[in-house]
C-alpha cells in the first residue's frame, strides 16, 4: 500500500502514526494493498482556498476528501481493485479548535478527520441521516479499534 503523508505546517504531525492509520483502515476495509492514497497537513489559508475552489463555502475546513478512481471497500476475501484512492488534505489548526470544543487531544481530532476522509473517499457520505449514522459508527469503530491497539 502506497501512503503518502505530508506536513505543510508548523504544526507537528507524527506522519508515521497517519500513516499507520491509513493503512489500518484501508486493511480492514478490504482495499487492494497496492492501493494508492495521500494525505496532506495544510495551512489555514491553503485549506480556505481548496474550500472555496471545491465547495463554493468560505473559510477554512477541517478535512477534504478528492477521490480518484472511486473505489468502494471490498468484502473479506474479496479486495477492491488496486488503483489511486485519492488525497485528504487535513486543516491542523481547525482540527485543534475543534479538539478543544471536543475536549480531546488535537492528534486525536485528527485521526478523526483523516478516517473521516478515507471513508469519504471510499464514497461513504452523512447527506442523509441513515447514512450518517452509518458512516460515523463505522469510523468510530474504526477509530477505536485503532486506537485501542497502539
Amino acid at each position: 500500500m502506497s501512503i503518502e503523508v505530508n506536513n505543510e505546517t508548523d504544526v507537528e504531525v507524527d506522519e508515521a502514526e497517519f500513516a499507520a492509520l491509513a493503512r489500518y483502515v484501508l486493511d480492514s476495509l478490504h482495499v487492494h494493498p497496492q492501493t494508492e492514497l495521500a494525505i496532506l497537513f495544510a495551512e489555514p489559508d491553503v485549506m480556505a482556498e481548496l474550500h472555496v475552489r471545491w465547495m463554493d463555502e468560505p473559510g477554512p475546513t477541517d478535512v477534504l476528501s478528492f477521490p480518484m478512481d472511486e473505489l468502494r471497500p471490498g468484502q473479506p476475501g474479496d479486495v477492491t481493485p488496486a488503483g489511486l484512492l485519492g488525497d485528504i488534505v487535513v486543516c491542523p489548526q481547525v482540527a485543534i479548535e475543534q479538539a478543544a470544543v471536543a475536549r480531546h487531544s488535537a492528534v486525536e481530532e485528527m485521526l478523526l478527520l483523516t478516517t473521516h476522509g478515507i471513508l469519504h473517499l471510499l464514497g461513504y457520505d452523512h447527506a442523509e441521516p441513515e447514512e450518517e449514522k452509518e458512516m460515523f459508527a463505522l469510523q468510530r469503530t474504526l477509530l477505536l479499534t485503532f486506537l485501542a491497539g497502539r
